[in-house]
């Protein structure tokens, strides 16, 4: 006996003929060409967060109704509800949860400040299989786990961020980033902090000078680079100096040649690799060059683990707890779905044992 045909509920396009199944927002996605982020927010009438046209609206919402979709009432209490957990993903090969690592304190700050508010962290770890986007297109797609996440690297995949970002997924960088475009991002106040450390240069009588910093284009390393730049415009003059790997290419003979060209100061920049520091250590070193005597060094951050017991070098230390503390606070804010901004944090100038006047400066 043929069973009677169900009625469609008012308001409700019938669901396509042969289907059992109550259809998904994956599946309403994938017709309408968006992604299910997109159709979340659309069908919730969400109205902040990221513009949604209203030509992608209609096509979500004709998908939807050709597709027989209702939302489960079930999925929508649990969608509403927040899980009070906070990502964390770094995009370093490993996590850093050694307390000799650059990012620990970073960590501190970002616990502290979680704690406080009540949320609880979680780690992801996709990057440490072999760097950020080993895990593939989608690595990234799980720190939706949470609430909110926070990413910490020099090295970020943009394209994947930007779909978060776009997504209306609360996303906050630990460092300053220029893309993807609506990011938001806690960062140092690099320039001001280079600009001082060259200015205390100047003042011991310093007035030709080299930054070496690592190839690439990495926000806090322009900002350094812009520092000096600043720094140098009334007292002297300055070269640069970028290598994609400074421990091969920065020479004892590269050194002695910048001195003959009358250089007197050497500065490093801070990276995740410490590279350019190690590698100005090492050339002056193997160059026979006595600091401070002969040269001053500084360094725009702090030394790397495996030389904090050396001299301590001029330069700066960043605030990394502090950072750290800002970043979760702007996520909270995010989340809650409140503006967020964050002033730039100072960095803290570090006299240190690595400068003094330039040689000869005594005879003048």
């Amino acid at each position: 006996m043929e069973e009677p045909r169900k009625r469609a509920r008012p308001g409700r396009s019938p669901a396509p003929a042969g289907r059992t199944a109550r259809p998904r927002q994956a599946e309403v996605a994938r017709l309408a060409g968006v992604s299910q982020a997109t159709v979340s927010l659309v069908l919730a009438d969400k109205r902040q967060g990221p513009a949604i046209s209203e030509e992608t609206r209609r096509k979500v919402l004709e998908a939807a109704r050709s597709l027989g979709y209702v939302p489960d009432p079930a999925a929508r209490r649990l969608a509403a509800a927040r899980n009070n957990l906070l990502g964390v993903f770094s995009f370093t090969a490993t996590f850093p949860t050694d307390v000799q690592h650059s990012y620990y304190p970073f960590l501190v700050g970002v616990e502290r400040e979680a704690a406080e508010r009540g949320y609880d962290l979680v780690l992801f770890t996709g990057s440490s299989t072999g760097g950020a986007g080993a895990a593939g297109p989608d690595a990234l797609s799980r720190v939706r786990l949470a609430d909110g996440c926070l990413f910490l690297g020099r090295h970020a995949p943009v394209e994947e961020l930007g779909r978060l970002v776009a997504d209306g997924f609360p996303v906050v960088h630990l460092g300053r980033r220029d893309e993807p475009a609506g990011l938001h991002w806690v960062g140092a106040d690099y320039v001001s902090a280079a600009r001082e450390v060259v200015g205390h240069l100047a003042g011991l009588g310093h007035r030709r000078m080299v930054l070496i910093r690592e190839d690439d284009e990495a926000a806090a390393s322009t900002d350094r680079e812009r520092g000096f730049a600043e720094g140098l415009e009334a007292v002297g003059h300055g070269s640069v100096f970028r290598s994609a790997d400074p421990e091969r290419d920065l020479t004892p003979e590269r050194l002695r040649s910048w001195l003959a060209d009358g250089a007197t100061a050497f500065v490093a920049e801070e990276t995740d690799t410490g590279a350019a520091w190690r590698a100005l250590r090492r050339a002056a070193a193997d160059a026979g060059i006595e600091c401070p005597r002969d040269v001053s060094l500084a360094l725009l951050g702090s030394p790397p683990a495996d030389l904090a017991d050396g001299p301590e070098p001029t330069g700066f230390d960043i605030p990394r707890t502090r950072l750290g503390a800002a970043a979760v606070r702007m996520l909270a804010a995010l989340v809650a779905g409140e503006e967020a901004t964050e002033p730039l944090v100072a960095c803290t100038f570090r006299p240190g044992a690595t400068s003094g006047p330039p040689p000869g400066a005594e005879d003048h």
